[in-house]
């Protein structure tokens, strides 16, 4: 069974879920992620079934209720299944509570289906810059195996808004001929999108991507490989938070830093690949 989001915290608890958000406690980042398929529903998060079949047949448990994705959906005003977007999230857009505060923050209802899939190709990594959160974000890179991971389902309104709190990404398809994503009913999404990093991603001593890992082994590390980085920052977690939330100024030599001190590669990740394969839902919406 692969791990979801292998190296992280584990799941948390479904009661947890929306306990907090890495936007206010950077050290937590990606934040508390699902043990499973879930609807993110107006500050709650239902757990869901994960049989085959059409995602709207799917069972979300309500309370006492048992009900079909499709009818709470509707129930709730959102909309149905049939209009809704696929994209990976490799990050943070996989913590019920991460997407509650962006979308409430946009004024948006966070009505959500997040189910696990397996995407082959690809794994979270480290964006080679320093968020306006004062996080090490993840960012897509290529792997030769696969991941397990999250693809949340969102509206027309909930696609503009994530994409207005990803300034350093480009929201990219991933072509299911070289990257399948599996859902956990063995379906392969005929589309899908994920943010992929504008700016490159953090590599190791050999020059390979760095891959996610807790905020605090990850900040340490980085702090130990650099002593630029350390007089920037600080020698603790602790320490690069608060220096990187004081001002953008501080952020911005953190991603020159990264570059010329031998810890970012600019080509690296998939934003150079996936911009170059065709859109088919831009062309439907066209």
């Amino acid at each position: 069974m692969l791990p979801v989001l292998s190296g992280l915290p584990g799941a948390a608890d479904p009661s947890r879920l929306l306990a907090d958000d890495p936007m206010s406690e950077p050290l937590t980042y990606p934040g508390r992620l699902p043990s499973g398929a879930g609807l993110l529903a107006d500050g709650r998060f239902l757990p869901m079934s994960e049989e085959a079949g059409a995602l709207g047949d799917r069972r979300v448990r309500s309370g006492s209720r048992v009900v079909r994705l499709a009818d709470h959906l509707a129930s709730l005003g959102a909309g149905p299944m049939e209009s809704r977007h696929p994209v990976v999230a490799v990050g943070s857009n996989a913590a019920p509570g991460q997407l509650h505060r962006k979308f409430t923050t946009a004024g948006i209802r966070p009505v959500v289906p997040l189910t696990p899939a397996t995407v082959h190709g690809v794994a979270p990594g480290v964006s080679a810059h320093v968020s306006r959160n004062a996080y090490l974000p993840a960012a897509p890179v290529r792997v030769a195996g696969a991941s397990l991971l999250f693809v949340v389902w969102v509206d027309d309104a909930q696609l503009a808004a994530l994409d207005a709190t990803e300034p350093n990404y480009l929201r990219l398809p991933l072509p299911p001929s070289s990257f399948p994503v599996c859902l956990s009913s063995g379906e392969v999404l005929p589309s899908c999108h994920v943010y992929a990093g504008r700016h490159g991603c953090l590599v190791d001593e050999e020059g390979e991507p760095l891959r996610l890992a807790p905020q605090p082994e990850l900040i340490g590390h980085l702090l130990a490989r650099s002593a630029k980085l350390r007089r920037l920052f600080g020698r603790t977690p602790e320490e690069f938070v608060a220096r990187a939330r004081r001002d953008d100024g501080t952020r911005e030599a953190a991603h020159a830093l990264f570059r010329s001190d031998g810890l970012a590669d600019p080509g690296a990740g998939l934003a150079g690949e996936l911009s170059r394969v065709p859109d088919p839902e831009r062309r439907r919406r066209s």
